[in-house]
């Protein structure tokens, strides 16, 4: 649980903008906050707003340093402060964000190798160079992200790319990093009953029970592929019954999972019933 002192912060609390001000002694802005009072150097990464591709190596974090436009400045402003952490004496603490408004602990990090730069575009759309800081965990335990919480900041990221010119698209991808990072996640398992599973595959036959087509292809065992669907979905507070659960080859699954249409659900739920 969020705390009131730096001290007693652990990797995962999740604070709010004014907690994490006042614990801190920092600006309520900004991806990069010195605080005086504490000697501290809050630094943000933001999944779901920031034009930086901060990227997770294990537990290493390549951040991304301040402008964010025309090539940035090694010794301006907090660049220049964290540049020359920890022989300064200021700590540097690491917040990440992945839903607005929530600021999640990561823990106190130092410099694991020199800055180095790269090309990035920056809020105005042009190409520049950027100041990247390899930092690393003091501790040893990075705190495991919600794959729930993963997921959602991708798609917002997502909608942003989709809203892009041409040429800013274009850029973007052609400067994303080639080496993709990667870092632990937790997510929650529902537990299905193979019965029920297995009863609604038998129910349908070999044929999709939303689009009516036969399943696209047959197992190693000769099997038609079809695939389970909770009509209500689980992790909505759906059961696992078989009035609840049909079979549906690939395309319909995402389809309920990208679209979820309310006629859809009707039709699935009057056949899962018999009517």
């Amino acid at each position: 649980m969020p705390t009131d002192s730096i001290e007693a912060l652990s990797p995962g609390d999740v604070l709010s903008n004014d907690q994490l001000c006042e614990i801190f002694g920092c600006s309520p802005q900004g991806g990069m906050r010195r605080a005086k009072k504490t000697n501290t150097l809050v630094i943000v990464t933001n999944h779901i707003e920031s034009i930086y591709e901060d990227r997770w190596e294990g537990n290493v974090i390549h951040y991304t340093g301040m402008g964010q436009t025309g090539d940035m400045d090694l010794t301006f402003a907090q660049n220049n402060t964290l540049n020359e952490s920890p022989g300064n004496g200021v700590a540097v603490h690491l917040f990440e964000v992945f839903k607005r408004k929530e600021y999640t602990y990561v823990g106190e990090v130092v410099r694991a190798a020199p800055p180095y730069q790269a090309i990035q575009p920056g809020a105005d759309g042009n190409d520049r160079k950027v100041w990247l800081f390899p930092l690393q965990l003091r501790s040893s335990r990075l705190p495991a992200m919600s794959q729930e919480a993963a997921k959602e900041a991708f798609e917002k990221k997502e909608k942003q790319a989709a809203k892009l010119p041409d040429e800013e698209l274009r850029q973007r991808a052609r400067n994303a990093p080639a080496k993709t990072g990667s870092r632990p996640t937790v997510t929650t398992q529902y537990g299905r009953s193979p019965y029920v599973a297995e009863y609604a595959k038998r129910r349908a036959n070999g044929t999709c029970e939303l689009c009516q087509e036969l399943a696209p292809f047959q197992t190693k065992k000769g099997e038609p592929y079809l695939e389970c669907h909770h009509i209500e979905w689980l992790a909505a507070g759906g059961e696992d019954t078989i009035e609840n659960t049909v079979a549906l080859c690939p395309n319909c699954h995402r389809k309920m999972h990208t679209l979820n249409l309310p006629s859809d659900k009707k039709h699935l739920a009057q056949i899962s019933k018999g009517l």
